[in-house]
């Protein structure tokens, strides 16, 4: 286990250095930051003033090697905008997506497991069916558009809750169940096929012929085993929680990971993308690596050589 761990560890900063290369390249790529920070009757002498003073004037290689090193030292450069450090920035931020993390995972656990364990139970009945068109409708539903839809509804319509911002407990209903709603869809499918698989296993029939409960099979006995497959869709899952909710979190205004990418890249803040997108690369491969090994944890017959 520790040796594979240390591979996927150096596996990992390869992967980072090579999305290191492609955010600097397609950053520099949506134009120059200048352009919207002189005003239109800016002379030539102080446009150069200031791509000299963010170090634009520079060659790309220099840039790019200025941007290499400073990552090595935990250094990823200043805000354009915000003057102000841009990890510092990210880690500022992330609290507050965070803080929608357990209820949209609630949400789509505590809807997405029941619902695929029953249209197995249940398959080719009634339940099934609308089980699966529930499915087919997240996959096809855009985040953006549940999130208009709660907010007209819940907000404009009953006015119950409020329609974004943070703020009380109601504020994060509407932005957590949207983020819920994009991921109960394949969740619920891949549990209803991993149990039709495991019913047909001959421990399932064995524990049957035994005389154990029904719930005591399905939800003891199959579930668990039903989990090894979901664990790594739940993984992917996770990591675009923390790392997405662009669509989300901009449309409830909520100040959050995704809010701040959107900002970087609409004032072409490089110094604050590049840390926004390998920070959360980061999280990714580090939320990866721990679903690799709590596979060890749920199945003991998988082992790591």
């Amino acid at each position: 286990m520790q040796k594979y761990i240390l591979n996927r560890l150096l596996q990992g900063i390869v992967l980072l250095f090579i999305v290191a290369l492609i955010v600097f390249a397609l950053a520099r790529a949506t134009g120059n930051p200048a352009d919207l920070m002189v005003p239109e009757d800016a002379t030539e002498e102080e446009r150069q003033f200031i791509e000299r003073n963010l170090g634009l004037d520079r060659p790309y290689h220099v840039q790019l090697f200025v941007f290499l090193t400073g990552i090595v030292r935990g250094d990823f450069g200043d805000s354009l905008v915000y003057k102000k450090p841009a990890a510092e920035l990210f880690f500022e931020r992330l609290p507050n997506t965070l803080k929608l993390l357990p209820l949209s995972m609630l949400i789509a656990v505590g809807v997405a497991i029941p619902l695929g364990v029953i249209a197995a139970v249940k398959r080719g009945t009634w339940i099934d069916q609308v089980a699966g068109a529930i499915a087919v409708f997240g996959v096809a539903t855009p985040n953006f558009w549940i999130a208009i839809v709660c907010i007209y509804v819940f907000s404009v319509w009953l006015d119950v809750l409020p329609p974004g911002r943070m703020g009380g407990p109601s504020h994060y209903i509407l932005p957590a169940f949207t983020l819920g709603t994009f991921s109960i869809a394949g969740i619920m499918r891949l549990i209803r096929s991993s149990m039709l698989e495991v019913l047909d296993t001959e421990y399932v029939k064995l524990a049957r012929i035994k005389g154990l409960q029904e719930w005591k099979v399905f939800w003891k006995h199959c579930l668990r085993n039903a989990l090894i497959p979901v664990l790594t869709l739940f993984g992917v899952f996770v990591g675009g929680f923390v790392t997405g909710a662009i669509v989300t979190e901009t449309v409830f205004a909520w100040p959050g990971i995704g809010r701040l990418t959107i900002d970087a890249v609409a004032q072409r803040d490089f110094p604050l993308l590049q840390a926004v997108i390998l920070l959360d690369a980061v999280i990714i491969l580090g939320v990866n690596l721990v679903v690799d090994i709590l596979y060890a944890y749920i199945n003991p017959r998988i082992r790591y050589d």
